[in-house]
């Protein structure tokens, strides 16, 4: 795993010869940075400009490998959400040709392994409601607030 510190946000990075692999959220008393290069400062530049609202899309490669097939679809289709957009968790289940699935997507959402890169964060309930984040709720509309959504 990487170490990256972003302004006061700390993340753990893994990569592959594939591309990103993971992305942990962290504490910054959790991480030692290192001097980034390659694939890693690349992540980390567009990690800072997409947190402070420069960025919009990726353009990093992702390894979803070791993703069960299921999974990988529904990260996949969920990576075609635009930034500043909402889709609810039945939408998406039904995006991915599984109308009965809400609760499986919400499943693939709590395991999404690149959370930003592939912005499971713009998953939400379908009343409306933001649902949960496997790094909290304050980093959900944290990230959605940096997209102009307020929640």
């Amino acid at each position: 795993m990487t170490d990256i510190i972003i302004g006061g946000d700390a993340f753990r990075v893994a990569l592959t010869p594939q591309g990103v692999s993971q992305i942990e959220f962290a504490r910054p008393d959790e991480v030692r940075p290192t001097a980034l290069t390659g694939l890693a400062a690349l992540v980390a530049r567009q990690l800072e400009e997409y947190l402070a609202g420069r960025r919009r899309e990726f353009e990093l490669p992702v390894d979803l490998s070791e993703c069960t097939p299921f999974h990988r679809q529904v990260l996949e289709t969920l990576a075609q959400v635009p930034w500043g957009h909402l889709v609810s968790y039945g939408e998406l289940a039904r995006r991915v040709g599984r109308p009965g699935a809400a609760r499986a997507v919400g499943g693939a959402m709590a395991h999404n392994p690149v959370p930003i890169l592939i912005p499971c964060h713009r998953v939400v309930r379908g009343d409306g409601s933001p649902g949960g984040f496997t790094s909290g709720l304050d980093w959900k509309r944290r990230l959605l607030r940096t997209e102009g959504i307020v929640y």
